[in-house]
């Protein structure tokens, strides 16, 4: 089977993220991507990216600062690592020349891109897969296989509660910035996407949000990343952080209090804090018709707990009862083992094996033409979900994903769009 040219789009934090994740499936003969580009204004990261590839794939990809330098027969697909301002221009650029593309989360940094980027790789026919990881984590393929099996009935409501942050920074500047993308949207897409991968399509939100920590702290600011814990996700942004400022203005919310109703009438209780100082908190449960599930923090690797008539089930007592629960073959290899409760494995090796996962599957929705497990839409449906949250806590009142989703509700998005140019 002949490889798939593969360029890089953004060689930062995120795209040596990604690159690890390919390492990981090339680890176990599973990769069908071949790394030929890579792409970063910022010379210097497209410089690092290349040398990791030589270094680990032994080829030398083509560096370039500009996505127009990329000559049409040099790539099939492209994988947009860059922050989410230049997420639907490149892919518009990509789809024009025929090339299939995987995304980073969120897909488009307001509804409205996103709609471009659906209609840009529609037209064209290329593939649009978005990066999300959190549902490809073994414990929630177990989770959802519980669900799905009835063991704790008809599922009524839902808790997702999370707490944290205080004044820091959170990975990076720009994740704070209303016009770059936002903590409730750079975090809340995972979250309205695990949502909806258990308790299926959002309908109505009605949402309170906040500003809390106008002023964030970047402890890594001036340091040396070399001499430095790794804290980050993947352990690989400290080099990026030590030159970030030590202090900056927040400008996106950094908290919601939401309540959602799915199309099936149950309803879920959503905090998402980043700004709690002192005791922070985590709690995903799902409550049915007779038990409930209570599920851990994504990529922990820890189990599944059932309560049901009276009893508490965990662990090997579970997979009896979903004797036909599998992961499917790339999971199952990264991960080692088929039918698994728990992993236990350091968090940027879990890291890698999730981003391994999106693109064993963006593989095989080239290879097979078909739609990647989260397709244009279902990225669109996340961060229609986010901005609902947002939009609602503007307006004062309860918002519906259908018009979310047609982009009729988008005053809170309408300064993004503006500064975006659509």
């Amino acid at each position: 089977m002949s490889k798939i040219r593969l360029g890089l789009v953004g060689c930062g934090g995120m795209g040596h993220r990604h690159l690890y994740g390919l390492a990981e499936l090339y680890k176990v003969g599973l990769c069908r991507f071949e790394p030929s580009v890579v792409c970063d204004p910022r010379r210097e990261n497209a410089e690092s990216l290349a040398q990791k590839i030589k270094e680990i794939f032994g080829t030398q990809p083509v560096i370039v600062g500009n996505i127009s330098e990329i000559k049409d027969q040099d790539l099939q697909a492209i994988d947009i690592c860059t922050d989410p301002r230049h997420h639907h221009t490149i892919c518009v650029e990509a789809a024009s020349k025929g090339w299939d593309i995987m995304t980073e989360k969120p897909m488009g940094l307001t509804v409205r891109a996103c709609q471009i980027m659906r209609q840009a790789s529609d037209e064209a026919g290329c593939i649009l897969s978005v990066a999300e990881n959190y549902r490809r984590d073994p414990i929630n393929r177990m989770g959802k296989a519980l669900l799905d099996a009835g063991i704790i009935g008809s599922p009524r409501y839902m808790i997702h509660n999370t707490a944290g942050g205080e004044d820091k920074m959170m990975i990076t500047v720009w994740r704070h910035l209303k016009n770059v993308s936002g903590l409730l949207l750079d975090v809340g897409v995972h979250f309205a996407d695990i949502m909806e991968y258990y308790m299926g399509p959002v309908s109505d939100i009605y949402a309170q949000t906040r500003l809390h920590e106008k002023i964030r702290y970047n402890e890594m600011a001036g340091r040396d990343p070399d001499s430095s814990p790794r804290h980050s996700p993947g352990g690989v942004y400290e080099h990026w952080q030590a030159e970030m400022p030590a202090e900056f203005e927040a400008t996106a919310e950094d908290a919601a209090y939401a309540t959602l109703t799915f199309e099936s009438g149950a309803v879920c209780q959503y905090v998402e804090e980043h700004a709690t100082f002192g005791q922070g908190f985590w709690h995903r449960g799902i409550y049915g018709s007779v038990g409930s599930m209570e599920l851990p923090g994504d990529r922990s690797g820890q189990p599944v707990t059932i309560v049901r008539d009276g009893n508490t089930l965990q662990g090997e007592q579970l997979l009896e009862l979903i004797p036909n629960f599998a992961l499917d073959e790339a999971t199952s290899v990264l991960f080692g083992g088929e039918r698994l409760w728990r992993y236990d494995f350091p968090f940027p090796e879990t890291d890698r094996k999730l981003i391994a996962i999106e693109y064993y599957d963006f593989a095989e929705a080239i290879d097979k033409n078909c739609q990647p497990e989260v397709d244009g839409y279902m990225g669109m449906r996340s961060v229609a979900v986010s901005y609902g949250i947002m939009e609602s806590g503007q307006a004062g009142r309860q918002v519906s994903m259908e018009s979310m989703m047609a982009n009729d509700i988008n005053n809170y998005q309408q300064e993004i769009n503006e500064s975006l140019g659509i």
